[in-house]
């Protein structure tokens, strides 16, 4: 392997390194503090439901007994919320390794071997692939992204794997949500502009 092929080999691996250590501390973050704020969201909206006419329907006390039925769903994540935590801690270090190990092979000389790095690299791949979890919680994908691309530093992997917003940047599966509910928003407009609001 060349000076150019490992550099974009360590880069990819760096990147799903990093995603999978933000993944695993956006899971820990959401089973840790999601159920908080369900709580106070849900007693904040029932305290003034008491003495706003507008919060006392069947349809908001309906919508709130069930985000209020959804902290089950975090239940099951509880109890092993801190084998999250250590493994994105064990992953953060993998992607230092990696970070640090990119600095050398950039460093060499044009030409000069880097048989030695190679051998380095395979040892942290292998050893980063044993540290995953592989169930996580909802929305945790979108969660990382976030912490990738807006709170991580990565110009380093920026420059050899050049992100695009819409491609890299964004999940799929965020794209996908926001476009439906747009067209559902279009849809409501449209069947209320005509006056026929039975046909949502």
């Amino acid at each position: 392997m060349n000076q150019d092929q490992l550099r974009k080999e360590i880069a990819t691996t760096g990147y799903d390194v990093l995603y999978g250590a933000k993944k695993h501390f956006a899971t820990y973050d959401l089973v840790e503090k999601a159920p908080g704020w369900i709580t106070i969201a849900t007693l904040g909206i029932g305290i003034y439901a008491l003495f706003v006419p507008a919060l006392n329907n069947r349809y908001l006390a309906a919508a709130v007994l069930l985000v209020g039925v959804a902290s089950i769903y975090f239940n099951q994540f509880q109890s092993q919320s801190d084998k999250y935590a250590k493994a994105g801690g064990e992953l953060i270090g993998k992607y230092g390794a990696l970070r640090g190990l990119y600095g050398h092979v950039v460093s060499r000389a044009a030409g000069e071997s880097v048989d030695d790095l190679e051998g380095e690299y395979k040892k942290i791949l292998a050893s980063s692939q044993t540290v995953y979890l592989h169930r996580h919680i909802f929305l945790s994908d979108w969660y990382a992204h976030y912490k990738i691309f807006w709170q991580a530093q990565i110009s380093w992997l920026d420059d050899e794997l050049k992100f695009k917003f819409w491609r890299d940047k964004i999940p799929l599966s965020l794209s996908a949500a926001v476009v439906v509910l747009f067209l559902a928003l279009i849809w409501v407009g449209f069947c209320t502009s005509i006056g026929f609001p039975n046909c949502g």
